[in-house]
């Protein structure tokens, strides 16, 4: 079984040390780098010493989460982001989102949903709670149409259902009784044809056309 190492970047200790506890409870992670601001942190970190996830909190003196975030994103694109915080803050979440952040939670979350959410970035899958699934639909943009109507067929538009569930792409294709190749193929022609660029707009797009519901 692989062990994912995690970060926990917090400007809280004792928060800090409850949830490196709680994550000492999941056999698959371990908790391999605290820090208390996002500068110690990646004074911390190398090519050679990374985690898998970090765990980082919105506001931090010195170097906050955002400023990490979009350092992180330019200098170790493959460190999956959680954020953690104790606002629902719409702007923020939004600009976090742009930068390829794969999860947000707020601090009062219930232990299923930290959990769920480890297990969901560590698969490079997202994991968004509907309050930032309803704020990125405020500022969603129709997708352009090409030849008028953009058409899905039958097998794109179940994949694009599944698309919006909490499984992952293997799972997905498992229910569909088909290849993960296959799943691939079936989300890059759907980025392709709606011009959308990740699994969120997907989930995005279904919603505003009504193929789900929240």
């Amino acid at each position: 079984m692989r062990q994912y190492q995690v970060a926990l970047v917090d400007d809280h200790r004792l928060f800090r040390n409850g949830m490196a506890s709680l994550i000492g409870n999941f056999p698959e992670y371990i908790v391999s780098l605290q820090a208390s601001n996002g500068k110690e942190f990646i004074q911390k970190i190398s090519k050679k010493f990374k985690p898998d996830i970090v765990l980082l909190d919105l506001d931090m003196p010195e170097m906050d989460g955002i400023a990490t975030t979009d350092w992180l994103h330019k200098n170790f694109p493959e460190i999956h982001v959680i954020i953690l915080s104790m606002f629902d803050n719409s702007e923020k979440i939004l600009k976090l989102v742009e930068m390829g952040i794969k999860g947000y939670l707020l601090k009062d979350s219930d232990m299923d949903d930290f959990k769920r959410a480890l297990d969901t970035v560590s698969k490079d899958d997202v994991f968004f709670p509907s309050f930032v699934t309803k704020h990125m639909m405020q500022k969603l943009k129709p997708p352009p149409k090409t030849n008028g109507e953009v058409t899905l067929n039958k097998r794109e538009t179940e994949f694009l259902i599944w698309n919006c569930s909490e499984l992952t792409y293997k799972e997905i294709a498992d229910k569909m009784c088909i290849s993960i190749r296959t799943v691939d193929g079936y989300r890059d022609q759907l980025f392709e044809k709606l011009q959308i660029k990740n699994r969120v707009g997907l989930v995005l797009y279904a919603i505003k056309h009504k193929l789900v519901e929240m």
